[in-house]
């Protein structure tokens, strides 16, 4: 029996979201992006903003040149989540296996579920129609055997409506598109394959033979060849509950003063660390993103060695994996970090007073520190790292 995949497709979800507190916003060139600094990045665009040459991605400035009435909105993590929880809420009526792949993008796989909710199609129309009337967000909607092609259904949609892929048609579907549909290709490689090989659709990737598809994409040869076919055995994984406390910052100017990038990560460390303290969890492994002026991003994990929420225990450890992961000449304009795999308590307490006198005194100290910047706000109180990387 072959399976039955709904990918439900609200395209730039953050300001569809706004849209429907702001309705002012409708029809209008729209993005979000933060606003302290024009060099900050575009992180949704809009179809109209689509429409003037803006793309994701794009500096700030460079977008308000290519259209001088763009809406500018910053990014409001806390809104767009609770848009997120209200979507899952309403796919999770219809199947426990949903799986959330960002912000208004969602797998359902409803595999044996027509005897409650009708056909694949009949609960995506369904589905786009509740959508719409419950919380007034419009989207697309693929059906298809699988994540990636029903993902790429939803996609190709010009505007509101439901593509179903027949089982056994997916090769025919792929064939005539452009082969950047296809996952894994990358801008590198989409180019390479134009330039040298004059391959512009789908259905001449398929036809490569594996030697060929080896030269450009080495081990990843074999899984492109099934994909250019619309083959994806990839499964809907459950949703399960990751809780993430995370941390991020465009530098007003780019940046390859170390002195600086490291003041600039410390006080990121400690907004997470007073995050941390306040939900009482100490996390076991870290992440750390970086995205250079040229738009080249570098992406490091990290597993913690010590169960910690101060920012003096944090802190080592992610400084040595920026300055193993930094290590191109080109300016850093954007640095995030992350904590995830919580721990609710330190585990099994020592025999021995484990800390030092003088780690007491800076518990003490950030403690404090704490309660000012809840009573007066974040910004009244700043380390010097912090400090010094701002001049």
């Amino acid at each position: 029996m072959y399976r039955e995949i709904i990918h439900v497709h609200i395209p730039a979800f953050p300001i569809a979201v706004a849209r429907t507190r702001q309705p002012e916003l409708r029809c209008r060139p729209v993005a979000v992006a933060p606003p302290q600094s024009e060099r900050a990045l575009v992180m949704s665009v809009s179809l109209e903003a689509r429409k003037e040459g803006i793309l994701k991605g794009m500096s700030l400035s460079k977008a308000r040149k290519f259209c001088p009435g763009l809406k500018v909105l910053p990014p409001n993590p806390e809104v767009t989540e609770r848009a997120c929880q209200n979507l899952a809420e309403l796919v999770a009526q219809y199947t426990p296996l949903w799986e959330p792949s960002r912000p208004g993008h969602i797998y359902l796989d409803v595999t044996g579920t027509e005897r409650l909710w009708g056909r694949a199609k009949d609960i995506g129309y369904r589905l786009r129609r509740e959508i719409k009337g419950r919380l007034c967000l419009s989207g697309t909607v693929g059906v298809a055997c699988n994540k990636m092609v029903c993902s790429i259904a939803s996609r190709i949609m010009p505007s509101e409506g439901l593509i179903d892929v027949d089982h056994g048609q997916e090769a025919h579907f792929m064939a005539p598109l452009k082969v950047e549909v296809v996952p894994g290709i990358g801008r590198f490689r989409r180019k390479m394959l134009l330039e040298e090989l004059n391959i512009i659709r789908v259905r001449e990737l398929a036809a490569m033979d594996m030697g060929s598809l080896r030269l450009i994409f080495g081990r990843q040869a074999s899984v492109i060849h099934q994909r250019a076919f619309g083959i994806d055995p990839t499964p809907v994984y459950p949703f399960a509950m990751r809780p993430m406390v995370s941390e991020e910052l465009s530098l007003p100017q780019d940046e390859n003063d170390d002195r600086r990038l490291l003041g600039a990560l410390y006080d990121l460390v400690g907004k997470c660390a007073c995050r941390l303290r306040d939900r009482t969890l100490f996390p076991q492994k870290a992440g750390l993103l970086i995205r250079y002026s040229d738009q080249v991003e570098i992406k490091r994990l990290l597993k913690l060695s010590r169960l910690s929420n101060w920012e003096f225990d944090l802190y080592g450890p992610l400084e040595a994996l920026f300055l193993k992961a930094c290590s191109r000449r080109v300016r850093v304009r954007f640095i995030r970090i992350w904590f995830w795999a919580f721990s609710s308590s330190r585990g099994q307490l020592s025999l021995f007073h484990d800390t030092s006198p003088g780690q007491d005194k800076k518990c003490r100290i950030i403690q404090a520190l704490d309660l000012i910047r809840k009573r007066h706000g974040e910004g009244v109180v700043k380390y010097g790292r912090g400090v010094n990387s701002e001049i």
